[in-house]
């Protein structure tokens, strides 16, 4: 999980042979260090086709999850811990280095109240069993703290350390990403510098989901606290160009955010990577 990676979001939601070969091969075309792979449905990945893919490529990969409402870890912690360890299998099988992203619970999660200790109980007591798992079968884990609108349990880079600490695994890591930062911190830079001691991965997405470069995220402040920290994690570019409609709907994305693929990647990555240059993370 070093240098600047990117989403499969930018050319497949699906993650079949198809799907597979697609973003792998756009990811090498843009020179990326390392790809995220969306687990929507773990089971029925070809894990053995993506890993000669990827070692073909030689390119590392990270996957990343919401859980489906089946298996919240808040309400419903054995389907939880059950729906983890099939994804962490399958991670582990492609080769992966971690699984990251809304692992506690669901995209679209909330009860219309505060969170409660039974509920946080329940994620700790599912990360903790996940995270002996993912230990066994040499993959990390990673909390993304999000947005209040999409669930209403970690929505910060501190909740998220907080959870962290509480499990107390050696291989459990916090997961930032700059659009949902631009929602709940109160400056970016304070989250990041909340989250200095665990954090090995950051989502770098536009305020808008969109073209990065384009909209309010703060990055010349997002960049050189990264900087400041010596960050040395992966810094994987996040736009939602290409999202089945269970997806649209919990993240709630309406309208195109950006007008294709090539102005994402064409003006949005190199912005992006420039940056980074510029305070010296790549």
């Amino acid at each position: 999980m070093h240098g600047f990676g990117v989403h499969t979001s930018m050319w497949t939601m699906n993650w079949d042979r198809a799907g597979a070969e697609k973003a792998i091969a756009a990811s090498v075309k843009y020179g990326m260090d390392f790809i995220e792979i969306a687990l929507l449905n773990a089971p029925a990945v070809d894990a053995a086709h993506t890993r000669a893919l990827l070692e073909k490529h030689n390119l590392p990969a990270v996957c990343s999850l919401g859980l489906p409402e089946r298996a919240w870890a808040s309400v419903r912690p054995d389907a939880a811990i059950e729906h983890l360890e099939v994804a962490i299998d399958k991670t582990a099988e492609m080769g992966a280095l971690a699984l990251s992203g809304v692992i506690f619970g669901g995209i679209g999660e909330r009860t219309g109240l505060p969170p409660t200790e039974k509920e946080y109980d329940n994620i700790a007591h599912v990360l903790t069993v996940a995270a002996k798992h993912a230990k066994n079968r040499g993959i990390e884990l990673g909390i993304e703290a999000v947005n209040r609108y999409e669930n209403h349990l970690i929505n910060t880079g501190a909740q998220a350390v907080w959870m962290v600490e509480k499990v107390g695994a050696d291989n459990i890591f916090v997961h930032l990403d700059t659009y949902h930062m631009n929602i709940e911190e109160k400056g970016a830079g304070n989250g990041i510098l909340a989250a200095r001691d665990h954090l090995k991965y950051i989502h770098l997405s536009e305020s808008d989901r969109g073209t990065p470069g384009t909209g309010n995220c703060p990055w010349d402040e997002i960049y050189a606290t990264l900087a400041a920290i010596g960050f040395k994690g992966g810094l994987a570019m996040e736009s939602f160009i290409n999202m089945p409609p269970e997806v649209s709907y919990g993240l709630s994305v309406w309208r195109p955010v950006a007008k294709d693929e090539a102005e994402v990647m064409g003006n949005g990555l190199p912005f992006l990577r420039n940056k980074a240059r510029q305070y010296g993370l790549i």
